[in-house]
């Protein structure tokens, strides 16, 4: 078992690791609900970031802004064109004029059609390229933050603006925005019309707007609360069945079918009469507008149809007045729609923003000092302290000095929370030491690059994470130019290309999510494999054996010690028969070197190794 330090590594993604397939369409569930949860945010600021990932793609947005221009201008056009059929088509009877007038409604309906279509194209494609690049910059920025930054933050936390907060800025791109736009300029545009069309008529529908929109919001407003917590009941219910899925063996062998199955029937009976409630005030609410808005409608078109007998107005424009009413009033119940999906993506930006201001503490500096090269991978630890972020009361070293020679192999032992593993992920860079420094090939590590620190060091760790992909794929994770002939050969130093072989496909056979398919000892093998492939003159070792069975153990650790030759290797165990070959062993205890010898040495000295060996080969022997 690793000292604490194991906490830094970052967890698996997936919610579940028994391979359901369902989990795919899991997440899309928990995606889709978490954006109708997400909250607003009133501030409209944070949208301001998304301007130069729109600007970047210029032509596309201007392309999207001509034609939603254009479509808003043919909408209006149309409402003229159909005045101008009534009025010099139908009223002076003559069928000539007829035809003329309904050629140009259809030209100008031709228009928009056209304009709508390019507009859709440009808008959705503006909202695709935008989105693209905005996962991308997000992912690749995730990347290069460090591991202190994930003591703080959960993994989830940052998937969730992966997924959930950039589906909500891709809605509010891809189609809330244009609909908005779309919208407000028609709405613009057509009571400037009607105004044009009849200053009286236009001043009462404006009187009337409170009047019918105030106990519309007011209600509307007791639909929304209803809908949440119809959805929180829903969501309780959901929770439950996943978690009694998910723990199904346990489940049976208690025989609590009937039990669970009784909590889920009465958690959905409590989620379908928060619902019944919400649809009844539903019903209401679309009984009060259909009274509220058709009795204006019925109020005006009355004052209108006056107006035309009294010759006031023409037919043509008590027609277009109409048109002009009703796109109006689409055009404020459809803001009112996309309103809260604007607010929505304000505050989902501002959550992608903060991940993307995020800085990382470990990053080369402005002019890193470059490794010699080639390197010899001579180690120091000249009196490191060092205490994990959030607990500097607690130091994992304390002033630790340690020296390892070139192509030297030493094994560090030591009980749980020594400080082993802290000793690897300070020399991979994934933290600075509070004080002290640590040295490769005579380098002080904060002076140079990270990336090309990690590139001269090989890992295996005790929980070696593999990838998607297949045998293949995974060791050439080490080395992305490695060949085939190199691939094969760590393969087989690491005893893993028997079972590879063995695989319906060999070594493209693909080995699962977070290779599941894989026994774990064949998995450790792998990992190894992968290390061995990078060929790294420093090679760190962190209970690269603790999932094998003892045969393979002894095959894979005459491996291990073929691949030691000539490189610096430094080997953290917990079983002492491992590591009684290293040229040197380190005893660590609370975060300091205590001992350091050969295994015969230390076994001489009396002093915590000998403990440990005793505890050990002496359980072993009985």
């Amino acid at each position: 078992m690793s000292d604490p330090s194991t906490m830094a590594s970052i967890p698996s993604a997936a919610a579940s690791a028994d391979g359901r397939p369902t989990e795919g369409a899991a997440l899309a569930n928990q995606i889709a609900e978490a954006v109708n949860r997400r909250p607003r945010r009133k501030d409209l600021k944070p949208l301001g970031h998304i301007l130069p990932f729109i600007i970047a793609h210029k032509t596309n947005a201007f392309a999207a802004l001509f034609f939603l221009l254009l479509s808003t201008a043919s909408t209006l056009g149309l409402t003229v064109a159909l005045r101008s059929v009534v009025d010099h088509g139908f009223v002076t009877g003559s069928s000539q004029a007829l035809n003329r007038y309904f050629l140009i409604m259809v030209a100008v309906a031709l228009a928009l059609a056209a304009a709508s279509a390019l507009r859709y194209f440009f808008v959705t494609k503006l909202g695709e390229m935008v989105v693209a690049d905005l996962r991308k910059a997000v992912y690749a920025h995730t990347l290069t933050l460090d591991q202190s930054y994930f003591l703080n933050t959960r993994i989830g936390e940052v998937l969730s603006r992966l997924t959930t907060d950039i589906t909500i800025v891709e809605t509010m791109v891809g189609s809330a925005a244009s609909i908005a736009l779309r919208n407000l300029l028609s709405l613009i545009g057509g009571l400037g019309l009607l105004f044009v069309v009849s200053p009286k008529l236009t001043g009462l529908i404006v009187l009337l707007v409170p009047v019918i929109l105030v106990p519309l919001f007011l209600f509307g407003r007791r639909v929304r609360v209803l809908s949440v917590s119809a959805q929180d009941r829903f969501a309780d219910a959901v929770g439950f069945a996943g978690e009694s899925l998910d723990a199904l063996d346990t489940v049976q062998a208690f025989g609590r079918e009937k039990s669970a199955a009784k909590r889920f029937a009465e958690a959905v009976d409590m989620a379908f009469r928060a619902s019944l409630t919400r649809i009844e005030a539903r019903a209401i609410m679309t009984a009060m507008v259909i009274g509220l808005v058709f009795g204006g409608v019925a109020f005006v078109l009355w004052l209108g149809a006056h107006a035309v007998l009294s010759g006031t107005m023409s037919g043509g424009a008590l027609v277009q007045f109409l048109f002009l009413s009703v796109m109006a009033a689409g055009s404020v119940g459809a803001l009112g729609e996309v309103w809260g999906d604007v607010q929505k993506a304000s505050g989902a930006m501002e959550r992608i923003t903060e991940l993307l201001n995020a800085q990382p503490v470990i990053a080369a500096p402005a002019r890193p000092r470059p490794l010699p090269s080639p390197s010899k991978g001579e180690i120091a630890f000249d009196d490191v302290v060092f205490a994990y972020p959030g607990r500097p009361d607690m130091p994992a070293l304390r002033g630790l000095d340690l020296r390892v020679r070139s192509g030297e192999t030493v094994a560090l032992v030591g009980p749980s929370g020594a400080g082993k593993s802290t000793v690897l992920r300070l020399l991979l860079r994934f933290y600075d030491p509070q004080s002290g420094s640590i040295r490769l090939d005579g380098v002080d590590l904060r002076e140079a690059d990270p990336q090309q620190v990690r590139a001269r060091m090989a890992l295996v760790a005790q929980d070696a994470p593999l990838f998607s992909g297949s045998a293949l794929d995974n060791i050439r994770y080490g080395r992305e130019e490695a060949s085939v002939d190199a691939i094969m050969a760590a393969s087989r130093a690491a005893e893993a290309d028997g079972f590879i072989t063995a695989l319906p496909q060999g070594y493209d056979t693909p080995v699962g999510e977070r290779a599941k398919t894989l026994s774990g000892g064949q998995k450790q093998r792998l990992a190894i494999a992968r290390a061995l492939v990078r060929n790294a003159p420093v090679l760190l070792l962190d209970e690269a054996t603790s999932a094998l069975d003892a045969e393979n153990e002894r095959l894979v650790q005459q491996a291990l010690h073929d691949a030691m030759t000539g490189r610096t290797t430094l080997v953290i165990a917990h079983r002492l028969a491992t590591v009684q070959r290293a040229d040197r062993i380190v005893v660590m205890d609370a975060g300091r070197v205590v001992e350091q010898g050969t295994h015969s040495d230390l076994v001489a000295q009396g002093g915590l190794y000998a403990k440990l060996a005793k505890l050990q080969f002496g359980a072993e022997a009985g």
